[in-house]
């Protein structure tokens, strides 16, 4: 379902309130990256790119002063960005990103969101570990190899990364095609152009 636009915060005012709330850089790269991915799944499905990408840059701006379901991620951040304005469509795929919300992911873009968010922290690990330290040099098949080693990123379930990409109706291998290269387009603001010199 497409919602019809309405007035939303700029970009610039997002990030100007992710900053404030996200001091940590690696946690601001991460929305920035699933920014990107958003934002590509956007012109992909032909939906609103700044609306995705919006979503994508604030899912976890609270996570910083509250990193747990207990301590009240993601719900405190909505409690903010709904205070500050920000449409309901926004407020409803943030909180959809957590399980434990109650919040079912009933759009594409709420789909896209989950699908996004484990999947570029896990490409980044990949990266990182290239002699490199260049997204240039990852692609779906090195992503897929590293999922095998049960103690690379162990904490991250490959399990829910596969899933999401089903429930979203695109093969995992295209799913990380997509996202892959919609993190190189951002790489030097991510740190993933690689080594300089």
């Amino acid at each position: 379902m497409t919602e019809n636009p309405m007035p939303r915060p700029a970009r610039e005012e997002a990030w100007a309130l992710l900053c404030e709330w996200t001091p940590t850089p690696n946690l601001r790269k991460h929305m920035l990256a699933v920014e990107a991915a958003m934002r590509s799944y956007a012109r992909k499905f032909g939906e609103d790119e700044d609306l995705w990408g919006l979503v994508g840059l604030l899912h976890d701006m609270d996570y910083e002063r509250f990193p747990s379901q207990e301590a009240g991620h993601p719900v405190r951040g909505v409690e903010h960005l709904r205070a500050a304005g920000y449409p309901e469509v926004v407020c409803r795929a943030v909180l959809s990103h957590a399980d434990y919300t109650g919040v079912s992911r009933q759009s594409r873009m709420e789909q896209a969101l989950h699908a996004c968010d484990e999947l570029t922290g896990f490409i980044v690990a990949v990266a990182l570990v290239r002699p490199s330290r260049s997204i240039a040099d990852v692609d779906a098949t090195s992503v897929r190899k590293k999922m095998k080693d049960k103690a690379f990123a162990r904490a991250v379930d490959r399990d829910e990364m596969l899933r999401a990409a089903e429930t979203l109706g695109v093969p995992f291998e295209e799913h990380t095609t997509l996202v892959i290269a919609a993190m190189r387009e951002v790489a030097s603001e991510l740190g993933l152009a690689g080594e300089q010199g």
